[in-house]
């Protein structure tokens, strides 16, 4: 008589399970919470950072206040108490108020948040211009050249941007004004080179946004060459790698389009480097701008910067540098968490 061997099925290994299942579904929360939390552990560096780097200074904070005359003499003896206080004092005050928002300016004597939030909304509209125009063009650029690797516009466009990318901000702003602002031989000068609103006019009316968009075109021009050309080059790399991929010559093999193939296929998957750097550009260019908005005497906040440490504006400074630091690591984790959303395999 035959006897029938019954096997067992073997016991599933829970480690198994997961890697054919992938990452769960709170992967994506997790992944955002870590980033969270790495975020605030640098924020609370930058701010211990912020309160030593500003007394290493040469120089006495206080002595600035003396020859501010709008400042009440109450307010004014308080400011002199807390910048003469002992560190451990200065310090558990800072921590109470680390963005200065009681803060008063040595150097115009008005409180600092009026000084920030004043400058913020042209630095803001240079910052939008600038990036929509640089990703706009570049990804453009990028993605023909890419994509007709070795062609005569893949050449000149990957030695233009180079060109581009190499040169410094300030001087290429120089050039901006010399042949656009003030005119060269019979070239006219076309554009104001400072400013960023003619006098007389409010900023929400025709007449005013007209002479915005006026006073901005040259320094956003000499900011977003030099992103148009850092995006150029990462999408052109992008979609170079992209060329050799199995699944473009699966949808080639299928008779799909070749325009159909890089619209659908090369550009999403070789975009995702460039939208990382998409965001953190936005941060890096607030501090950027410095740079720019001081060669064209546009009043935002990086000219605010070049002035306030002109001045030795301890208090203005702090406040800015915790601006541009933070700006910085908040499009960081923005970045980070737009991308393992759109690719899962970044969150393992």
């Amino acid at each position: 008589m035959a006897v029938e061997a019954t096997v067992a099925p073997a016991a599933s290994d829970p480690a198994d399970e997961r890697r054919v299942r992938g990452p769960r579904g709170g992967g994506l929360g997790r992944f955002i919470g870590y980033r969270l939390l790495a975020g605030l552990g640098t924020l609370l560096f930058v701010l211990l950072f912020n309160f030593f780097l500003f007394r290493m200074l040469p120089g006495d904070p206080a002595a600035r206040y003396r020859g501010v005359r709008s400042i009440n003499p109450e307010d004014l003896d308080r400011i002199r108490d807390e910048l003469t206080a002992p560190l451990p004092e200065q310090f558990i005050a800072y921590l109470k108020d680390p963005l200065a928002l009681d803060g008063i300016s040595s150097w115009k004597g008005q409180p600092v948040w009026d000084l920030v939030s004043g400058r913020a909304w042209p630095t803001i509209v240079l910052l939008g211009t600038t990036t929509v125009v640089a990703v706009v063009i570049g990804v453009w650029v990028g993605i023909k050249a890419g994509w007709n690797r070795g062609g005569r516009f893949d050449k000149v466009s990957t030695a233009v941007t180079l060109l581009f990318y190499a040169t410094p901000e300030f001087w290429l702003g120089l050039l901006l004004i010399l042949f656009f602002s003030t005119g060269i031989g019979f070239l006219p000068g076309i554009f104001p080179s400072g400013g960023v609103i003619d006098s007389g006019l409010e900023p929400l009316s025709f007449a005013g946004i007209g002479s915005i968009a006026e006073h901005t075109v040259l320094p956003a021009t000499a900011l977003a060459a030099v992103y148009l050309a850092e995006y150029s080059l990462i999408m052109r790399a992008s979609m170079v790698d992209e060329l050799g991929q199995d699944y473009l010559m699966t949808a080639r093999a299928k008779g799909m389009m070749d325009r159909l193939v890089r619209r659908r296929h090369a550009v999403p998957n070789a975009s995702l480097p460039t939208i990382t750097l998409i965001f953190l550009n936005i941060g890096f260019i607030i501090g950027g701008a410095i740079t720019v908005e001081t060669v064209f005497s546009y009043p935002g906040l990086g000219l605010l910067t070049f002035e306030a440490v002109s001045e030795q504006d301890y208090v203005l400074m702090q406040a800015l540098f915790l601006v541009f630091t933070g700006s910085v690591i908040v499009f960081n984790i923005v970045a980070d968490i737009l991308i393992a959303v759109i690719d899962p395999r970044i969150r393992t």
